[in-house]
């Protein structure tokens, strides 16, 4: 039995699609995030010391793990069949293995950073700071984390262009770990009609009925 220790509105979501993609038994612990501040609450710190979600817990296995790529990697060669996992003798091996990693190393740090300064321009500070605090995170944005974030999804929708899914004609764990800062960029309006093979795609993972009975199970999600 795995045991998914999930957060509201958060990257864990994609953990339970896989999960219901799989056919593994699994139950969910929910936590949520604080209303004010937004952050995962202080009981997920008493599952993993990094207090974050996603973790997992497979007690058949006696093994308690953290961060998406991993969890991915980990259920895919322990319950999946030869659909999902993948062998360094494929010729599309490393194409899966860039995309896996693509995700969180390359596409989230801008657009985490494009939520904190955003937060920064807005909040609460004494008059005298607004202007300096404000001209700060305006040049950022125009100077580092805006074209990064159009480089990153001109990229991928160049990829996916030529393709339904991001390593084969079959969804694998790449999709899976792709799809949600996709569904962010869709939702916050960064994806928009200049992007239409991401679009499509997102459609397509949204479209799944694994995905939709993980929705179910998942409960409050703001990027379906």
């Amino acid at each position: 039995m795995i045991t998914l220790h999930h957060l509201n509105n958060s990257r864990s979501q994609r953990i339970i699609w896989l999960l219901e993609e799989l056919a593994v038994d699994y139950e969910i612990v929910q936590h949520q995030r604080d209303r004010k501040t937004q952050l995962a609450p202080a009981s997920l710190r008493a599952i993993h010391p990094l207090g974050k979600s996603p973790v997992i817990v497979d007690n058949s296995n006696q093994v308690v793990l953290a961060e998406s790529g991993a969890i991915i990697e980990y259920l895919i060669q322990n319950y999946g069949d030869s659909q999902w996992q993948k062998s360094p003798s494929q010729a599309d091996y490393w194409d899966y293995i860039f995309w896996l990693h693509f995700s969180e190393g390359s596409v989230m740090p801008p657009l985490v950073m494009r939520l904190v300064m955003k937060g920064v321009s807005t909040a609460p500070m004494p008059f005298f700071a607004k202007p300096i605090a404000r001209s700060i995170s305006s040049k950022v944005l125009a100077q580092y984390v805006q074209p990064t974030i159009g480089k990153n999804l001109a990229f991928i929708e160049n990829h996916l262009k030529q393709r339904q899914w991001f390593t084969h004609e079959r969804i694998s764990g790449a999709d899976i770990q792709m799809s949600f800062p996709l569904e962010a960029g869709v939702k916050s309006g960064l994806i928009d009609e200049r992007f239409p093979a991401i679009s499509a795609f997102v459609e397509r993972c949204h479209a799944r009925p694994a995905y939709q009975r993980a929705l179910t199970r998942g409960g409050e999600y703001a990027y379906a």
